[in-house]
């Protein structure tokens, strides 16, 4: 599995019950995966202790082989180490993008490569042009930030993050943003790199863009209540919360 979750607890001070509470899961590699869920069903938390953004407490996190244990299971030092070594397996594309609007297209997807990765300047630059010109941005790789559409950017962000060679990409509300036209582009650009064989875990509100995935978990207290393909989860969910977010969007 290139990523596999394990009982992962997640609290915090003052609240009653934990965020993440056991929450499990496990991901084939090269699966696009979304986590679907109401509001403060855990799924940004999930994110952010995947990408090691904050701790957790309990529970495993296992990224193509590196295993992360909670901040009670392990010593400080272990913990720093398979959380850095989990990092380079890992991309984050955030919902607001966060390019360096001082940077062109190029550049955006080159800086990283360079001074985290420590990749000659040419080999990072032919992997950043290979990357962008499949996305179709070819035409804009001298282009600044503020002269793209909210789609450009998105794939902007996603091609800058494929530049790090991560094996597990993991977008937080990807589509949010984004007009119905821009949305269907974004879809087309996610099974894009699902072909690439890079597992993909989104983080959505959007039916359009789950129905368009391979799998899908349905999150609520912190814990996935269901999964499968989006088919049968969708159409004949299971779980009585499930039927009231799915109405709750359709409505």
């Amino acid at each position: 599995m290139t990523l596999m979750v394990k009982g992962l607890v997640r609290r915090y001070r003052g609240n009653p019950r934990p965020t993440l509470d056991g929450l499990s899961f496990d991901l084939p590699e090269g699966t696009l995966t979304a986590l679907l869920g109401r509001s403060g069903a855990g799924k940004s938390t999930l994110l952010r202790c995947v990408m090691g953004l904050e701790p957790f407490e309990a529970g495993t996190l296992h990224v193509d082989g590196v295993v992360v244990r909670g901040t009670e299971e392990c010593a400080p030092h272990e913990r720093r180490a398979a959380l850095a070594a989990a990092r380079e397996r890992l991309g984050l594309v955030f919902q607001s993008y966060e390019l360096f609007p001082h940077l062109t297209v190029l550049e955006n997807c080159v800086l990283a490569p360079v001074q985290v990765k420590r990749q000659p300047r040419a080999v990072a630059e032919r992997r950043a042009r290979e990357l962008l010109v499949q996305l179709g941005l070819e035409a804009r790789l001298e282009a600044w930030p503020e002269q793209l559409s909210g789609g450009q950017k998105q794939r902007v962000a996603i091609a800058r993050a494929l530049a790090m060679e991560p094996r597990v990409l993991l977008y937080d509300e990807p589509t949010s943003a984004l007009d119905p036209s821009m949305k269907h582009e974004v879809v087309q650009v996610l099974k894009a790199v699902d072909a690439r064989g890079v597992t993909q875990v989104v983080v959505t509100h959007d039916l359009q863009l789950a129905k368009a995935v391979e799998h899908v978990c349905v999150l609520d207290h912190g814990v996935v209540i269901e999964s499968g393909a989006p088919g049968q989860v969708l159409a004949s969910p299971a779980h009585e919360s499930t039927r009231a977010l799915l109405a709750a969007w359709q409505a």
